[in-house]
């Protein structure tokens, strides 16, 4: 009776859309003191032993330096590189947006970063040289989701913590999916632009893009050249990361002042309000969910309905995209990784493929109809209507479903980096 009325009064909450934050946590308090028969302060022991990690300040840190580097102008000379790189490709700008969007997305970890970062740029240059808008909103969008699969990745910071998962492991794993996909989109964007006009290479722009572009090149070979190696924990990338971004962007660029950087801070601290709240609360629920062995009871009930890690794995896809398609993927990731981990070593899934299996899905929701993230910034920088990005993003989401698969079907192109 008890549970039936927390959960009705949980749905109630919902209804009247009162934001997750809320949500969860009286969930996380009525199942300590009520269900669990626990104590309140229990409770807010979990809370703050949660937001007592040292990872958890990479997570600030990656915001802030991507933050900077938006503020700056590293997006923009990288930009200029790709589009002299690319002169001779078949679509050159649109495989530019794609490589921009990846180079970008090494450096700042965040998704929406990176959108904003080189979508706002590429959208003007992509229309001015006669592509649709169709075609440049669906690829934008698209690219613009490389941010939280090639490391290093706010989410699969999220979900390491979440899971006790090696994020160094996560990051490195997330590299050869990370391109993966972005040879994907850049291949389908040669082959719909292989009609087009093609340039030959300026070998003088080239050299002068490189020179200005070099200090915004350098960055994601340092921190994943630092975490490959070993010499960087996640943390400590994160903070070199940040430090670079202010020397560049501060001091050689003069691109931001100080002013800037208290704008900066505020902005970063607002989204830090929403997330580190989220993460202390659903880590407290997890940490009560196991003392109650609740995971042990759903990996009972799974296993008489699942026999085997091929049915696991597609019934996960298929709860992950639909919780992609309407739940922003930080909430998604603390609240489902906990969940989802015990069954998938049960059924043998590596949890580091697992945790890049679940990224995937969860990226393929940033551009998936009602709530996908990367839609609605489609929409207010690019005055696009819903319907009109919807239809833009279809295609692609396709082309993401199919990287996917691969990923899922094949664990090697996530873990032979760290085998």
């Amino acid at each position: 009776m008890n549970a039936l009325f927390g959960a009705a009064a949980l749905f109630a909450l919902a209804l009247l859309r009162q934001p997750l934050l809320l949500i969860l946590a009286a969930g996380t308090a009525f199942v300590h003191v009520v269900l669990a028969d626990s104590k309140f302060e229990y409770m807010i022991q979990d809370v703050w032993a949660a937001l007592d990690k040292e990872i958890l300040l990479a997570i600030p840190m990656f915001l802030l330096a991507g933050a900077v580097m938006t503020r700056g102008s590293i997006a923009r000379r990288l930009i200029r590189i790709m589009i002299a790189l690319t002169a001779p490709i078949p679509g050159g700008i649109s495989v530019a947006t794609v490589l921009s969007c990846a180079i970008f997305a090494a450096i700042s970890g965040s998704s929406i970063v990176t959108m904003l970062s080189v979508g706002t740029v590429m959208f003007s240059a992509l229309i001015s040289n006669g592509y649709s808008r169709s075609f440049s909103i669906g690829l934008i969008c698209a690219s613009g989701t490389l941010g939280i699969i090639i490391p290093p990745s706010i989410p699969m910071i999220l979900f390491g913590i979440m899971t006790e998962t090696s994020i160094t492991q996560l990051f490195l794993a997330g590299i050869v999916p990370g391109l993966l996909l972005a040879f994907l989109l850049a291949g389908c964007s040669v082959l719909v632009n292989r009609h087009r006009d093609r340039s030959n290479w300026d070998k003088g722009e080239i050299l002068a893009s490189i020179r200005s572009g070099i200090f915004a090149l350098a960055l994601p070979v340092l921190l994943l050249g630092g975490i490959y190696s070993g010499y960087f924990t996640p943390t400590e990338a994160a903070a070199a990361a940040l430090v670079y971004s202010l020397i560049v962007e501060g001091l050689i660029h003069r691109e931001i002042g100080f002013r800037d950087f208290y704008e900066i801070v505020g902005s970063t601290a607002s989204l830090l309000g929403m997330l580190l709240p989220l993460v202390a609360f659903a880590t407290s629920l997890s940490v009560i969910m196991d003392y109650e062995r609740v995971p042990q009871a759903i990996v009972a009930w799974v296993q008489t309905f699942i026999d085997s890690r091929t049915t696991f794995l597609i019934a996960a896809n298929a709860i992950l995209l639909l919780a992609g398609s309407v739940m922003d993927v930080g909430s998604a990731i603390v609240i489902l990784a906990p969940l989802l981990m015990p069954l998938a070593q049960v059924y043998g899934v590596d949890p580091v493929h697992f945790g890049i299996v679940m990224t995937v899905n969860l990226e393929i929701g940033y551009i998936t109809p009602p709530v996908g993230l990367n839609l609605f910034v489609a929409i207010a920088a690019f005055k696009a209507s819903f319907s009109e990005v919807c239809r833009s993003v279809l295609p692609y989401i396709g082309i993401m479903l199919f990287g996917l698969v691969l990923i899922t079907a094949v664990p090697a192109l996530s873990l032979w980096v760290i085998r």
